[in-house]
């Protein structure tokens, strides 16, 4: 950004008017602040990389001067969406085993088919992949466990989007570490490169606590709290996790984390499923944070999570997709706020139950608290960064409209999405990606299709 001249600010001043680089204009806009502010005819005012004011679009015409404006009358501006649980990577495996149990899908089709296929360039254009999918559809950070970590965290950062990206560490021969201790240190150099970076939060991702040994778990949270970034696991997935660890060692999954000093840092947990109310009260007082991946947890019959009890005792349960592959076949933020909200309605017997604006919450804010970033993202506040998203309210499908929470969560789609900011920079305008080249990175995917078709047994 150019510094702007002494000259230009005494002008500005003499307006009455301060400057900025965008303004930021819509039929309404979305904070989702503290006091949950919709503004009809809103603005916002961004200076670099962040939120200097929001408003009405007169207030915020009064009291701003912008380089450039983008003015969406037929639009809702909403905080940019936050997917707290994806393995991107996996968006090249779509599609390659559906309808069956998680256990089977993994040991018969994911683990052989990553053995043969993953590597560095795999995960640099399945990344390439996922982000052109999130991003043309609202999301502007994610957190991802997989491998090669490093390479993600290019093709993230060259998408122009937030990650906060977990090394997985697991206790078998992985595609880029052959064990455990040197996965460790594989993450420990990633963690080290990225510490300062403006969009990327290095993180520890150890798989599960059944697929890791105790030593493992506990060198994991050491290093972790050295480089005092977060952890990211799986929790109590399925009823077979959960049996199978209650029956070896006498506790929940929860508990067991728990007595290994899992949990003493910042923690975030995928799935949550089968858990209960006293791991509840660890999980809380533990701060920890929990990724809800409604379609996963559907399409997988892992079971219906507790989010509502979660939400009511406090905690911060964010939304995820999971990864593409098997779990849920893409990375649609919209379809999880639907789900989410549905999926407890129907398993309650309570149709107000998971609120729409609830919903919401849990795609952005609450999101955002999940992996304990509430500080710079997740609402449209001053102070802020400046990741937010315009989606159209044009449609036939969006009219009437007397609820804009209702209509975000139960009538508007990913497709809707119009333009996408992250940290200042546009990143979509007028429904196109402006930072990934779609035509290369789609012929890529076919390529690697007949690759990975080619590679599984007959």
């Amino acid at each position: 950004m150019k510094p702007i001249s002494i000259s230009l600010l005494l002008v500005l001043t003499a307006w009455g008017a301060e400057p900025a680089d965008w303004i930021i204009t819509g039929r309404y806009v979305v904070t989702m602040d503290g006091s949950r502010r919709v503004i009809e005819n809103g603005a916002l005012a961004i200076r670099g990389d962040s939120i200097v004011a929001t408003g009405t679009r007169a207030s915020i015409d009064k009291d701003y001067k912008a380089r450039r404006r983008l003015d969406r009358p037929e639009a809702a501006v909403l905080p940019g969406l936050i997917n707290t649980h994806t393995h991107a990577p996996m968006s090249l495996f779509r599609g390659i085993a559906d309808d069956m149990r998680l256990q089977e899908w993994l040991e018969k089709f994911i683990f052989p088919a990553e053995a043969r296929n993953v590597s560095a360039e795999f995960c640099r254009w399945g990344t390439r992949l996922a982000c052109l999918e999130m991003l043309a559809s609202g999301t502007t950070t994610y957190a991802d466990m997989y491998y090669f970590e490093d390479v993600i965290a290019e093709a993230t950062r060259e998408a122009g989007m937030r990650g906060v990206l977990g090394e997985t560490i697991i206790g078998f021969p992985a595609p880029d570490a052959k064990t455990p201790a040197d996965a460790l240190r594989f993450t420990e150099g990633f963690l080290k490169k990225y510490a300062a970076d403006a969009l990327i939060v290095p993180a520890v991702a150890p798989h599960a606590l059944y697929t890791n040994s105790d030593e493992t778990l506990k060198a994991s949270r050491a290093l972790a709290n050295r480089y005092q970034a977060p952890l990211l696991i799986h929790l109590s997935e399925t009823k077979r996790e959960n049996d199978d660890i209650l029956a070896k060692r006498g506790m929940s999954p929860t508990r067991v984390l728990d007595s290994l000093g899992m949990f003493d840092g910042r923690t975030l947990a995928a799935h949550a499923v089968w858990t209960e109310a006293a791991d509840w009260k660890i999980l809380k007082d533990r701060n920890a944070g929990i990724a809800h991946c409604p379609s996963s947890n559907m399409k997988l019959a892992s079971g219906v999570a507790p989010v509502i009890e979660m939400l009511r005792l406090g905690l911060p349960v964010g939304l995820g997709t999971d990864g593409p592959a098997g779990s849920n076949n893409d990375f649609n933020l919209f379809e999880e706020m639907d789900l989410a909200a549905k999926l407890q309605k129907v398993s309650t017997g309570d149709p107000q139950a998971l609120p729409a604006e609830q919903a919401v919450a849990m795609a952005t804010i609450l999101g955002a608290r999940a992996l304990g970033m509430e500080g710079r993202i997740g609402s449209l506040e001053a102070g802020k960064k400046a990741d937010w998203i315009a989606v159209d309210l044009s449609g036939s499908h969006a009219a009437p409209l007397y609820n804009i929470y209702s209509h975000i969560v139960y009538a508007l789609k990913g497709s809707d999405v119009t333009e996408v900011m992250v940290n200042g920079r546009m990143l979509v305008r007028n429904r196109t990606v402006l930072t990934l080249e779609q035509k290369r990175i789609l012929t890529k995917a076919r390529e690697y299709q007949q690759r990975i078709l080619s590679s599984l047994p007959r």
